[in-house]
C-alpha cells in the first residue's frame, strides 16, 4: 500500500529514497524512503516523547495518544498534535484514525512496573492486552497496516545465552512480559490474517536524555535517575540489592541503551516494514554493574552518593545482555551513545536543568 499524498508541500518530499537525516552530534540515521504521518501512543511518556522529537526532527507529522497516566504533557513536542485520551475507549481511537491519515503505528502505551504486574497481574494480563487488541482492530478498520511495538527484554526471565539473541526462547518473567508475549503473538496473526507488517523491538533498560527531554517518573524505579536523585539530595542513599552474584564486582550487570539510540531504532524499523515484519532485541551488547554505575554518576556529579548494601531481590537475574547483531547487520543501525559516560552525562544535564523533572 502506498502512503497518502496529504498536503501539497509534501508530494515533492515523498519522492526522496534513502533520505539521511541529522541529529545534533552530527551522526547520520537512513529513516526509509518515505515521509508518514505516524501516531504515537504513549507519546507523553519517556521512551515515547524522545521518539516523538525523532520523528519530527526527521520530517515526520506525528499524533501523540495519551492518558497522561504516567506520561507527561509537558513532554510533548510543540509541532505534533496531541489528543488526551484513553486506549480502553474504542470510540476515543476511533475519533484519532477517522480525524487524521494515520500511516503507521508506534505503540508505547502500557502498564509497565514489573513488581507491580506480579501484585496486580489481571490488571497487565487484561488492560494492556485489550488496549492493544482495540487499537489493532481500529487500525485494520482503517486500512493502516505498518506496526510497531514497545516491547521488552522482560520475555527471557531466565536465558540460557549471554548476550541474548531473538533465538532465544522465550519465557516471561512476569504477568507484564506475558502481556507484551500476548500482544508479539497477536501481531504474528494478524500478519496472517491481515497483511500487517509489524516491528516487534524488546530492548532493556532505556536511559539518558535528550537535550529536551529526560526520564521523569513518579515513582521512580530505575536505577540512575535514583542514583541522580541521590545526588541531587533528593534522597539519602541508595540501596544497592545483592553483592553476592557471579559478576564481576558481585552486583547484577544490565545493559543500559542512551534514549535517543532505541529511539533512532524505532524509526529504522518503521522504515524497513515494506520488507518485511520484524522482531531485534535492543541494547548495548556491553553490560555494566550497579557499583559501575554508581561510580560513574560519583565521577560526573562530583557527589558521594551514599549507598547501602541489601539481600537479593527475588527474581533478579545476575546479568541481562542483549545481542543486537541482527538490527546492526539489517538496518544499519549503530548506537550513537554507547558509552556508560555519555549516558549518565546527558541524564545528569538534563536533570540539573529540570530538578523537578516536568514540574518546574
Amino acid at each position: 500500500m502506498a502512503y497518502r499524498r496529504r498536503r501539497q508541500r509534501e508530494k515533492t518530499t515523498f519522492f526522496v529514497f534513502s533520505r539521511l537525516f541529522a541529529d545534533n552530534s552530527g551522526a547520520h540515521t537512513h529513516y526509509g524512503d518515505w515521509l508518514m504521518k505516524v501516531l504515537v501512543t504513549g507519546g507523553a511518556g519517556y521512551i515515547g516523547c524522545v521518539t516523538v522529537e525523532r520523528l519530527i526532527s526527521a520530517g515526520h507529522d506525528v499524533v501523540v495518544f495519551d492518558n497522561l497516566s504516567q506520561g507527561h504533557r509537558a513532554a510533548v513536542h510543540p509541532q505534533a498534535a496531541f489528543i488526551e485520551g484513553d486506549l480502553s475507549d474504542a470510540d476515543a481511537i476511533e475519533s484519532v484514525f477517522s480525524a487524521h491519515s494515520i500511516d503507521a503505528v508506534m505503540h508505547f502505551a502500557s502498564r509497565t512496573l514489573v513488581g507491580e504486574s506480579m501484585q496486580k497481574p489481571f490488571l497487565y494480563l487484561g488492560e494492556n492486552v485489550v488496549c492493544g487488541c482495540n487499537l489493532l482492530e481500529c487500525m485494520l478498520q482503517h486500512d493502516v497496516k505498518r506496526f510497531v511495538l514497545s516491547s521488552t527484554a522482560n520475555l527471557f526471565d531466565d536465558p540460557e545465552r549471554i548476550p541474548i539473541t531473538e533465538q532465544e526462547q522465550i519465557r516471561p518473567g512476569s504477568p507484564y512480559g506475558e502481556s507484551k508475549q500476548m500482544l508479539e503473538r497477536m501481531l504474528f496473526w494478524l500478519e496472517q490474517t491481515h497483511d500487517l507488517r509489524y516491528a516487534a523491538l524488546r530492548y532493556f533498560n532505556a536511559a539518558g536524555a535528550s537535550l529536551e527531554r529526560g526520564e521523569d517518573h513518579t515513582p521512580e524505579c530505575h536505577l540512575i535517575p535514583l542514583v541522580l536523585e541521590v545526588a541531587l539530595g533528593v534522597r539519602e542513599h541508595i540501596a544497592i540489592f545483592g553483592d553476592d552474584y557471579p559478576t564481576r564486582d558481585g552486583t547484577c550487570v544490565r545493559d543500559y541503551i542512551h534514549i535517543s539510540d532505541l529511539a533512532d531504532a524505532h524509526i529504522l524499523a518503521l522504515g524497513a516494514l515494506d520488507q518485511g515484519s520484524r522482531t531485534y532485541n535492543l541494547g548495548n551488547g556491553e553490560g555494566f554493574s550497579v557499583l559501575e554505575v554508581i561510580e560513574t554518576a560519583r565521577a560526573i556529579t562530583g557527589h558521594p552518593i551514599p549507598s547501602r548494601m541489601g539481600p537479593r531481590r527475588a527474581g533478579d537475574p545476575a546479568e541481562l545482555i542483549a545481542d543486537s547483531g541482527q538490527i546492526r547487520r539489517e538496518l544499519g543501525w549503530q548506537p550513537q551513545f554507547p558509552q556508560l559516560q555519555q549516558i549518565i552525562e546527558s541524564a545528569w544535564r538534563w536533570r540539573c536543568d529540570h530538578p523537578n523533572g516536568y514540574g518546574d
